[in-house]
C-alpha cells in the first residue's frame, strides 16, 4: 500500500496469425506465439483449393468445382487410383457430390451431347432433344439483342445515377453557425454540480520536494490536508497553499498527528475564503457515486469520479522513507487517486466531504518511482477526520483512542494479545495475555490491523463489546492518549 505523493506500460494482447495455403494443397494450419498474458494463439486453417486439368483428381474443400476434362466434381473425397474418364476402377459407395458408379467397359463421350454435372456411364444412351439449325440461328440473334439491349440499358442507368449523385448539393460542418452558448445551471447532482461546488474549496499544498492537496476549512485560511503531505516543511521549512484562482499565500503547520496521518495548516493574510461542507462517512453505501478533486502530478483543480466500493477497509499506508505506517479504517473508492491527490476531498454527490484521499495501491511502484491509479484508492473517514481536526486547529494537539494492549496475528485469524497495558481500558474490561479477539462490536476481526482500525474509527469514551475466542464477550470503555511526534 502506498501514500499518494509524487510521480508502466501494460503488455497489449499479441495479435493471431495465420498462413495460407497454396491452391491444390492440402489446408496447413499455423498458430502464432502466446502473448504476454498467456492467452493462447488462435489458429487458422483453409479448406484445400480446387485441382486442374489431373484425370481423375479429387477436389478438396467446400465442394468447388475443378476444370479439366477429367476431373471429379463435387464434395470431400480420399483421392484413389481411377480408370478411363475419371471413373474408379473399384466402384466405391454413393456420396452426395460423388460420380455416379459404373459398369464394367467404357465408351467415349459424345462430343455433341452435354452430359451435365456427372460424366455419363458406359453403354448409355440418354435421350438428348437438338434444336435444328434455323431454331440456333434465331435464338442467337435473339441473344445477341437482348445483351446489346441489357448493355445500352446498363450503362445509361449508371450515367444517370452519375448525374444525379453530381447534382446533389453539398454540406460542410465548418459551414455552420456554432450553438448558442449554454447559460442553463449544472444538473441537480450531477458530477458538474459536484465540481462547481466543490473546487473553489480545494487548493494545492507545495513543500520543498513535491505537493499534495487539501481543502479549506475556515474562511480565515484553516485547510486540512495530510500528514505526509507538510512532513517535509515540519521543521520550518517553506510551504505555501495556492487557491484554484491562481493566488498563493505562505502558509505554517498549525498541528499534525501522524497516527491518523493527518494535518492542520494556515495560510497567512487571507480572508473571505469559500469553506467546504463536512458530510457523515457513517452514511455512505457500498457502490455510492462519489468524486475525488486534487492535484494529481501537479494538475491542480482534477475531477474525477466513481464508486464507494468498500467501507472499514484496514490498510497500513507508507511508502515514505523514514515515514511510520499509519493504519487506516479506511473507505475503498474507484475514483482515479494519483500521487498529489494526497489531502484532497473525497465528496458524496451533494458535494460533501465524506472522506480524505490518502493512499492508493500501486502494484507497480519502486523506490525509485511511484506507480498511478489502478482503481483502488483509499480515504480517511471525515467523522473520524473531524474530531482529530477539530483538536488540531483548536489545541495544535491530537488526542488517539486506545485500547491498551499490543496484538499481533493469531494463526487462526484474529488480534492475538500480547501484552496488556497495565491500568488501561482492556485491562479493566478483564482481556488478558493470549487472548484473540475474533469482533469489534459487530465488525469481524481478523488481524491485528483489523483491531486497530476498528478502534482508531472511535472516539475516546465509547462503549464497545468485544468478542474473545468464539463465544466469550467482554465490555469495553475506549481510553485516550496523547499523540507523541517523533
Amino acid at each position: 500500500w502506498e501514500r499518494v505523493g509524487r510521480p508502466d506500460d501494460f503488455g497489449s494482447p499479441a495479435a493471431q496469425a495465420a498462413g495460407q495455403p497454396q491452391p491444390g494443397s492440402p489446408a496447413a494450419w499455423s498458430a502464432d506465439r502466446s502473448d504476454d498474458f498467456g492467452s493462447p494463439a488462435a489458429s487458422q486453417g483453409a479448406a484445400g483449393q480446387s485441382g486442374t486439368g489431373q484425370a481423375g483428381a479429387v477436389q478438396g474443400g467446400a465442394g468447388l468445382p475443378a476444370t479439366g476434362p477429367e476431373a471429379w466434381q463435387g464434395g470431400f473425397r480420399h483421392p484413389e487410383h481411377t480408370g478411363p474418364y475419371g471413373v474408379p476402377h473399384q466402384a466405391a459407395q454413393d456420396h452426395t457430390g460423388s460420380p455416379t458408379p459404373t459398369p464394367q467397359g467404357s465408351a467415349q463421350p459424345d462430343p455433341h451431347v452435354s452430359s451435365g454435372r456427372y460424366y455419363l456411364p458406359p453403354n448409355s444412351a440418354p435421350t438428348v432433344l437438338r434444336p435444328r439449325g434455323r431454331n440456333k440461328v434465331t435464338a442467337g440473334v435473339a441473344a445477341l439483342v437482348l445483351a446489346v439491349g441489357g448493355l445500352a440499358g446498363g450503362v445509361g442507368g449508371y450515367v444517370g445515377y452519375q448525374a444525379a449523385e453530381d447534382a446533389r448539393p453539398v454540406t460542410n460542418a465548418l459551414n455552420q453557425a456554432p450553438p448558442a452558448h449554454q447559460t442553463s445551471d449544472a444538473p441537480e447532482g450531477s458530477i458538474e454540480q459536484v465540481a462547481q461546488k466543490v473546487l473553489p474549496t480545494v487548493v494545492q499544498v507545495q513543500v520543498t520536494g513535491g505537493a499534495g492537496s487539501g481543502f479549506t476549512l475556515s474562511s480565515d485560511g484553516l485547510v486540512l490536508t495530510n500528514n505526509h503531505v507538510v512532513e517535509a516543511a515540519a521543521d520550518g521549512g517553506p510551504m505555501k497553499v495556492q487557491l484554484q484562482d491562481g493566488r498563493s499565500f505562505d502558509a505554517r503547520i498549525v498541528g499534525r498527528d501522524p497516527s491518523s496521518d493527518l494535518a492542520v495548516v494556515k495560510m497567512e493574510d487571507v480572508s473571505g475564503l469559500p469553506t467546504a461542507e463536512l458530510g457523515n462517512s457513517g452514511d455512505l453505501k457500498i457502490g455510492q457515486q462519489v468524486v475525488a478533486v486534487g492535484s494529481p502530478f501537479d494538475l491542480n483543480g482534477t475531477v474525477t469520479s466513481g464508486i464507494v466500493s468498500s467501507l472499514n477497509r484496514p490498510v497500513r499506508a507508507g511508502g515514505q522513507q523514514g515515514t511510520p505506517d499509519t493504519v487506516l479504517n479506511a473507505i475503498q473508492t474507484d475514483a482515479a487517486i494519483n500521487p498529489g491527490n494526497s489531502g484532497g476531498p473525497l465528496v458524496n454527490m451533494r458535494g460533501q466531504v465524506v472522506g480524505i484521499n490518502s493512499a492508493i495501491y500501486s502494484p507497480n511502484s519502486s523506490q525509485s518511482s511511484q506507480g498511478g491509479s489502478v482503481g483502488i484508492g483509499f480515504a480517511i473517514p471525515i467523522d473520524q477526520a473531524r474530531r482529530t481536526a477539530k483538536e488540531l486547529s483548536e489545541t495544535g494537539k491530537a488526542t488517539q483512542t486506545v485500547l491498551g494492549v499490543q496484538v499481533g496475528d493469531a494463526p487462526d485469524g484474529g488480534a492475538l494479545v500480547r501484552d496488556v497495558t497495565a491500568g488501561g481500558a482492556a485491562e479493566a474490561a478483564g482481556i488478558k495475555t493470549g487472548d484473540v479477539i475474533t469482533k469489534f462490536g459487530d465488525r469481524p476481526v481478523d488481524s491485528s490491523d483489523a483491531l486497530v482500525a476498528a478502534v482508531r474509527s472511535r472516539a475516546p469514551g465509547e462503549k464497545v463489546q468485544l468478542t474473545i475466542g468464539k463465544e466469550r464477550t467482554v465490555d469495553v470503555t475506549l481510553g485516550s492518549q496523547p499523540v507523541e511526534i517523533r
